[in-house]
């Protein structure tokens, strides 16, 4: 209980080095790569998971928006895997990280916006201007477009910043509380236990869900550029 709420959250050292690279390296472990004929059981669920979720986000996208799906999908195994690994005890999630989370949000925001101006430039200007705007408001509406555009990127590192950290922090304290109620009143530590183990659950779902919203909403900025 006298832990640091947010230790977990404090980026790994050893010997002085930041252990941040090996961590974020490590999830693409989990998916190998099979040179045999007929593939093993985790790997043909893992390819059956990754066409499904291609032709979910894909099939609306025109020839030039489908040159995105191995990034995207890569995009997708990396933030859940991420996630995923995250909810393990004493491990870190760096995508409870706005730096790093921002780091992946704005390269592919600014990929998909300068495809838009390259591609489809007088639809991309046209939408800083509704068509029909009273000339009175047009300078304020170009400001209003504007900043609206250039938040996409940090609205979709906040989002899946301030889910992840949420889960974990209420894990956190409500695993604390447990601790602290053993001694105090058995009845009430397993009612808490049992809200633990339901967060818990809840918490694999976020992750998953946390990955694909993120990965979806690039394929729709994508989508829109395209």
């Amino acid at each position: 209980m006298n832990e640091n709420l947010f230790t977990s959250f404090i980026t790994p050292v050893m010997l002085g080095l930041p252990l941040v690279t090996l961590v974020t390296l490590f999830p693409s472990l989990l998916f190998p790569t099979s040179n045999r004929l007929i593939n093993n059981r985790l790997i043909s669920l893992q390819q059956w998971a990754l066409q499904l979720m291609s032709k979910q986000m894909m099939s609306t996208h025109n020839t030039k928006g489908q040159t995105w799906t191995l990034m995207l999908m890569s995009l997708i195994l990396f933030i859940g895997s991420t996630n995923l690994l995250g909810l393990l005890p004493h491990s870190f999630t760096p995508t409870t990280q706005l730096s790093m989370n921002l780091g992946m949000a704005i390269p592919l925001w600014a990929g998909a916006v300068v495809t838009g101006f390259r591609n489809k430039t007088k639809a991309s200007l046209a939408h800083f201007l509704p068509q029909g705007t009273p000339t009175p408001l047009i300078p304020m509406l170009v400001i209003i477009e504007t900043i609206s555009l250039f938040i996409q990127p940090v609205a979709l590192a906040v989002r899946l910043t301030a889910n992840i950290t949420a889960g974990h922090l209420l894990i956190h304290l409500i695993g604390g509380a447990t601790l602290a109620l053993l001694n105090i009143n058995t009845t009430t530590a397993l009612i808490t236990f049992t809200i633990l183990a339901l967060l818990t659950i809840l918490e694999f779902a976020v992750a998953m869900i946390q990955a694909y919203v993120f990965t979806l909403l690039v394929s729709l900025y994508l989508h829109d550029n395209t």
